[in-house]
């Protein structure tokens, strides 16, 4: 079944903000996905609507995650959870009646698996921000065991656990998704009627232990932040054995297990082994440095053919550098004070970060734009365009005149100049990233310029004409000439 184009809108924005926030992103186990078929995918809760726009961004199926019904009353999250397919869930710390009736959700759901769609759930029911699995709820054994008793196929019921390394950090963060084996459900769909419950709560206990092989539980985020330190000595160390995203998956897991044993019987020992790997973090952070750094031993050539290579690549490259950094400066800052304003908890501050960023970064790029072409003189030059569109149009002067006044108004004296500077500038830059010279942020810097003069230039045309007395100035001209056909001359 074709995915509706609402959906692929909003997985091109999930993938690009995925792909824009978090400097890496994994996924282990992609092969257990079913491609067709009902499925329900439950997955941990740690980074709040992070996690269902990571899940859709990186699955290769079509997903309708249940989501909490206040999402669809919001200004901003509404329209893109509409668009997703999301069927709404009320919960009883949403509603101030306190009484809550999710017969709609459960009906929308099984419906949903019927026709073999795919359900996006979290189990927890709500997110939160430790590395700890919270006890779940029983509503996905409820939905999947009452989708088993009707007569289409059996729905499969797939964990899937998500792992984050410093998941608020804008380019720093990075995610690990990790896609398990299918729980067994078929000999508790097979109970009477009379053992549901027994069923729900021990498909439940089956879901949470299957989630928690796919997570690594700290306790806190001391812990994890801890566990991840060990890990990146750990890869550099023994590469070979790291090469894979699942081995360092199961070898978190092992670590945080031993933690917490050892700290239980040595005590003493671990604090000391904790301390001095803080300290290390520490002075790696404080040098600019990191374990692959250290692990590696430095020759004069490599080191002369590196330093002449990025040294290059940041003379070359520093113009477009500096120039995102001029456009972005403004959002960047005004999301941060937004997101201060708004103080949210840990676990959703990606989310702030990421939905803020949509209202002030576009706002920003019309707004710049709007000022760097009406210094430039644009603005003008457009309504002249569109003058000579209404003289050919009405008053029915030659193609060839339509054409010679076109060309004279489209890029008028500094201009013209200017844009075709920028122009120029903007083909060179865009060549020399795609040749590889540079980082792939400058490509992202090459990229939004593009869709900024883009935006700038259609904003400076058009809008300024609503408010500068252009449409009068039409309105003059249409009430004192009379109608030709085009192409007739009015002599």
């Amino acid at each position: 079944m074709a995915e509706p184009a609402g959906y692929r809108v909003f997985r091109a924005l999930a993938r690009f903000l995925v792909a824009v926030f978090y400097r890496r992103v994994e996924v282990v186990g992609l092969e257990r996905l079913p491609l067709s078929g009902p499925l329900v995918v439950a997955a941990n809760h740690n980074q709040g609507l992070m996690d269902g726009i990571l899940l859709v961004a990186a699955l290769p199926r079509r997903l309708r995650p249940v989501a909490k019904a206040p999402l669809f009353r919001h200004p901003i999250i509404g329209p893109l959870t509409r668009l997703s397919g999301a069927i709404p869930v009320h919960r009883r710390q949403d509603e101030r009646s306190g009484a809550i009736d999710n017969e709609a959700m459960f009906s929308a759901a099984e419906s949903a698996l019927a026709m073999g769609d795919a359900i996006l759930i979290f189990p927890e029911g709500v997110s939160q921000p430790e590395p700890a699995l919270m006890p779940l709820r029983t509503g996905t054994a409820r939905l999947l065991l009452g989708a088993a008793r009707d007569s289409g196929p059996a729905a499969t019921l797939l964990p899937v656990g998500l792992m984050f390394r410093e998941p608020g950090t804008f380019r720093a963060g990075s995610a690990l998704v990790l896609v398990g084996e299918p729980v067994p459900t078929a000999d508790l769909a097979a109970l009477p009627t009379r053992g549901a419950d027994v069923a729900v709560r021990r498909l439940t206990e089956r879901l949470g232990e299957a989630l928690q092989r796919l997570i690594v539980e700290a306790h806190d985020r001391r812990i994890l932040d801890l566990v991840h330190a060990a890990e990146s000595i750990w890869r550099e160390e023994m590469p070979e054995a790291a090469r894979e995203p699942k081995d360092r998956a199961a070898w978190r897991q092992r670590a945080a297990r031993a933690y917490h044993y050892l700290a239980a019987v040595e005590p003493i020992r671990v604090a000391a082994l904790r301390s001095s790997v803080e300290c290390h973090v520490e002075d790696l952070e404080r040098a600019g440095l990191t374990d692959r750094d250290l692990s590696r031993g430095y020759r004069a050539g490599p080191v002369v053919r590196y330093a002449f290579r990025e040294g290059s690549a940041l003379l070359l490259g520093l113009p477009l550098a500096l120039w995102g950094v001029i456009i972005h400066l403004l959002p960047y800052k005004l999301t941060a004070l937004a997101v201060r304003a708004l103080r949210p908890e840990e676990d959703v501050l990606a989310t702030y970060k990421v939905m803020a960023g949509l209202v002030l970064y576009p706002a920003a790029w019309a707004l710049e734009a709007g000022v760097g072409c009406r210094i430039a003189g644009v603005d003008r030059s457009g309504w002249a365009v569109e003058e000579a569109r209404w003289n050919y149009r009405v008053l029915g002067v030659s193609g060839r005149a339509f054409r010679g006044d076109v060309a004279r108004a489209a890029l008028p004296g500094k201009g013209g100049g200017i844009l075709a500077a920028i122009l120029l500038f903007v083909g060179l830059s865009l060549i020399y990233t795609y040749a590889g010279g540079i980082k792939a942020v400058v490509w992202t810097d090459a990229v939004q310029f593009v869709l900024f003069l883009a935006g700038g230039v259609f904003t400076l045309l058009y809008i300024p004409q609503l408010f500068d007395g252009g449409f009068q100035e039409v309105l003059s001209k249409a009430a004192k000439v009379p109608s030709f056909p085009p192409g007739q001359h009015t002599t």
